[in-house]
């Protein structure tokens, strides 16, 4: 008995020890993406606004971090969608402007002839939705797609063309609560803190509610705060009324009451994700796809709006949180641009963010890595080979203001800025900008004469990288 025993334990001193079992790699986050329209980068009490009361955003980049030099890749809005989804400029995608009911171009009394508008993005063009399904993922869109001729009513997806041709497995179209949803039908008016009830979040936050096996990717695209401006809170559009200047427009009051609303939308959302449990696992990015609309957001410092180059035109919020991994509370002056959202998110579910090509991933700033000074010495290309506004070009300010609240024309236009140092060249005259932004965040000063070889390297750059990415330029008449 003894003599077997000691054969068993000598046999187990020889034979090879089980293999080790691998650890399970750690489960990617969901992604929820809340994208606004028209939002001003000052638009929000956390950006610096003295009125518009925004309590959930505010807890967004309170629990989370603040991007305080975020751009858009377009200022307009189908522009900048396009880059946001995929990782390339619009240069690059020869998606510089919106798409229409018909395909064509900009008939106006102008010297330039325009690039056609663009239609739809090839189905075969990569997109976040796209890459990270075949990887895994549960993908959802909801809102406004605007990436394809309008089919049945503005802004109506076209068969073969939406967002469930691009990667995305659940959709919902719906207006929600914002005016163009209206119809004839004006909305009773809303009184005291309640806000109207908006289908297109009920449908974001039922998607978020599920039992989830996979992690998942969130695309909500608010409507807010695109014009038309009117609000049914007529409780809040007064107090804001109240508080602007006797002569401003009431449009400013219905906007500030509307940037309210889509403040109220997103709180929506963050409370579904903590009451599912899903909070911890989710990183949540918020910003907008170009800067605020002239007549109603107050970009200053910065010159312009939506519709053209300078830096109000360009600069956005971004928030993001992500608990566990981005630190609280936190702020980040890198220099960003919207392609730069589907290279960290590849990055962020294990993916090769390549695709992206003209986006960078700041997945390491998430993590806590110090701030790179490569960032800030990007450099960062904007082209917008159209004229704004299409309708009432001619009552339009021919010069673009600060906080002026007035639109004024766009001529066709491309930018390239390096560090500090931004240049803009307007096609119709070869008429050259050079601005220092550290020392004039206004682009007041233009120092073309004073920087000459400056000027020249820097449209000799812009130049080529309009030429390398097989960008459409405007050409003078005949």
């Amino acid at each position: 008995m003894k003599s077997a025993l000691c054969r068993f334990l000598l046999l187990l001193t020889v034979l090879p020890a089980p293999p080790a079992r691998a650890a399970a790699p750690p489960r990617r986050p969901n992604i929820i993406v809340l994208l606004a329209d028209d939002l001003g980068w000052r638009d929000l009490a956390c950006t610096g606004h003295e009125h518009h009361r925004t309590p959930n955003l505010d807890r967004l980049a309170a629990s989370g971090m603040r991007f305080t030099d975020a751009h858009a890749a377009a200022p307009i809005c189908s522009a900048s969608r396009a880059a946001l989804l995929t990782g390339r400029s619009p240069a690059r995608l020869q998606y510089e402007f919106v798409p229409k009911f018909d395909a064509g171009r900009q008939q106006g009394p102008w010297p330039m002839i325009t690039p056609d508008f663009p239609t739809e993005l090839p189905p075969a063009t990569p997109t976040v939705a796209s890459l990270v399904k075949s990887a895994g993922y549960t993908t959802a869109f909801a809102g406004k797609w605007h990436l394809n001729r309008h089919q049945g009513h503005y802004l109506g997806w076209r068969s073969g063309h939406g967002p469930e041709s691009f990667g995305f497995e659940h959709v919902f179209d719906d207006f929600g609560a914002h005016p163009y949803g209206y119809g004839k039908n004006q909305p009773a008016p809303v009184r005291g803190d309640a806000f109207p009830e908006d289908t297109l979040t009920t449908k974001a936050v039922e998607f978020i509610r599920r039992d989830h096996q996979r992690p998942f990717l969130l695309w909500l695209s608010f409507y807010h705060v695109h014009d038309p401006f009117h609000s049914p809170c007529a409780d809040r559009v007064a107090w804001h009324q109240a508080r602007l200047p006797k002569d401003a427009s009431p449009k400013r009051a219905h906007y500030a009451a509307m940037v309210e609303t889509l403040d109220h939308e997103v709180g929506r959302v963050l409370d579904a994700l903590e009451a599912s449990g899903k909070a911890a696992d989710t990183l949540v990015l918020f910003t907008s796809d170009n800067g605020g609309h002239p007549e109603v957001s107050a970009n200053g410092p910065l010159r312009g709006s939506k519709w053209n180059l300078y830096q109000g035109g360009l600069r956005v919020p971004w928030l993001v949180r992500w608990p566990g991994t981005v630190k609280a509370g936190s702020t980040c002056g890198d220099t960003l641009v919207g392609s730069d959202l589907a290279a960290t998110l590849l990055d962020v579910a294990a993916l090769d963010p390549a695709p992206a090509r003209d986006g960078r991933s700041f997945l390491p700033r998430l993590k806590g890595a110090p701030e790179d000074p490569s960032w800030r010495e990007r450099t960062l290309l904007w082209h917008f080979p159209f004229y704004q506004p299409e309708t009432g070009f001619g009552k339009a300010r021919q010069i673009t203001g600060v906080n002026d609240f007035a639109i004024s024309q766009t001529r066709p236009q491309a930018a390239l800025r390096t560090g500090d140092w931004k240049l803009v060249h307007h096609f119709e005259t070869g008429r050259d900008e050079l601005f220092n932004l550290a020392r004039d965040p206004s682009e007041a000063a233009n120092l073309l004469a004073t920087e000459k070889e400056r000027a020249a390297a820097l449209r000799e750059q812009l130049f080529k990288g309009l030429s390398d990415a097989a960008a459409r330029l405007p050409r003078p008449k005949p």
